[in-house]
């Protein structure tokens, strides 16, 4: 197993070039390659530098990349404005959308023995690991994964094995992985990088995938407050070891500690990356472990239209709405359709802020009815966008209209908010 490029610290800044001769030691050291799956995510990592080596591995490789497939997950499908925007010009036929709910293998299962042991006896079922049949049967000497570690409400910090067991899983492999993590706690996962779900990730790894040629290419980016981005690592390698060196710079770069905890934070969903809770709740995730009891945090969400991507998942989230952990577990015991969605169950817990905090949802394309039926407040997008200009805010603590202080977080997709709760 090895690293074949590994560089970053708090002070690196990546370039373009840097990214090239990054794959260019890469490739040679791993040597030809006549048939190559790329596995980038989709539009929700943006901002992640992924679509950017993807362009360049397909310059690079060339007529070698076959196929190129976005680690969708349970996501919408990109549309051709996305691609383009994301992966610019490469051609729109090397790109295979991922069904979630079909075109898939399972590659074996983890046993419950072993979910039980790193959960702490928390969850006790066995975990199907499951890909996209292409993974498998596709007939491909390289599989590159390409992607972020930042932190993460399921798995603690994202990316690396996630990309290729989450983004491109199944049903029963995605639905367990996420209600295993919310029953054994979002706030014991967040910014961890050794999760009972990564453990479980990295067993079925090592136990199913020896005959895949999975290789991973990782970065770390930093927002700074004025909203620039900064790649402060990459790290490529076929190993664990590459997966926790990235993590560990995520720590440093990704997590803000606060030396209070504000009692209002205001959160912008940039329109290019969020269009549905099922997203857009990073918003929630992110800052949970910051906001102060009884305070409130206010979502500005200009493009948000739809709660589930997946039309059963919003369907659902629709009827059961944002509820406690205590109370997602028994509508999941009382309802065939909600415990055959463990996922959204999932959901469902990580967007509820626990009777802790009050959620303000903005949501620019959904009505006030549909807001409050899942257990948010809702918020007038256009009054609540004049009264908070992102335009002339930097994240950080400002002064509100009335006097009090609000903390702002231009996009909490890209880090993790911790304050002392008291």
């Amino acid at each position: 197993m090895t690293i074949f490029y590994a560089r970053g610290d708090e002070s690196t800044s990546l370039t373009t070039e840097d990214l090239r001769d990054a794959l260019s030691q890469t490739f040679a050291a791993i040597g030809k390659r006549d048939k190559v799956l790329l596995l980038p995510p989709d539009a929700t990592r943006l901002f992640s530098r992924a679509g950017e080596i993807t362009v360049l591995s397909n310059e690079m490789l060339g007529d070698a990349v076959t196929d190129i497939m976005p680690a969708l997950g349970t996501h919408s499908p990109m549309k051709p404005d996305q691609l383009d925007h994301m992966f610019p010009g490469i051609p729109h036929d090397l790109f295979r959308a991922h069904n979630w709910r079909d075109d898939v293998v399972t590659l074996g299962e983890v046993s419950a023995e072993f979910v039980s042991e790193v959960t702490g006896g928390v969850y006790t079922s066995p975990w199907k690991a499951q890909v996209n049949q292409m993974l498998r049967d596709g007939g491909h000497d390289l599989i590159f994964s390409i992607g972020q570690v930042v932190p993460h409400e399921v798995i603690g910090m994202a990316n690396y094995n996630k990309n290729v067991f989450v983004g491109t899983g199944g049903v029963e492999g995605i639905n367990e992985s996420h209600y295993l993590s919310a029953i054994y706690g979002i706030e014991q996962t967040l910014g961890q990088a050794d999760t009972p779900l990564r453990k479980i990730l990295n067993h079925a790894q090592d136990q199913f995938c020896q005959s895949m040629p999975l290789l991973y290419a990782l970065t770390v980016v930093q927002q700074m407050p004025d909203g620039a981005l900064h790649t402060r690592g990459l790290y490529i390698g076929d190993d664990h070891d590459t997966f926790f060196q990235a993590a560990e710079l995520a720590r440093k770069v990704n997590i803000t500690h606060l030396d209070h905890a504000p009692k209002h934070v205001v959160a912008y969903l940039d329109p290019s990356e969020f269009k549905s809770t099922w997203l857009g709740n990073k918003s929630i995730y992110r800052t949970r472990l910051a906001i102060q009891t009884g305070g409130r945090l206010t979502v500005l969400a200009p493009a948000v239209e739809e709660f589930g991507e997946d039309k059963e998942i919003d369907r659902l989230i629709r009827k059961y709405g944002y509820r406690t952990k205590e109370e997602v577990v028994k509508l999941v015991a009382e309802n065939e359709d909600l415990a055959a969605n463990p996922s959204a169950a999932a959901h469902l817990v990580h967007g509820s802020p626990e009777n802790r905090f009050d959620v303000i949802y903005a949501a620019g394309k959904l009505s006030a009815q549909e807001i409050e039926s899942v257990g948010y407040q809702y918020g007038d997008i256009n009054l609540l966008m004049q009264q908070y200009d992102i335009t002339k805010l930097d994240d950080g603590f400002h002064t509100d209209i009335d006097g009090s202080e609000f903390y702002f977080i231009r996009n909490p997709a890209l880090g993790l908010w911790e304050a002392p709760l008291g």
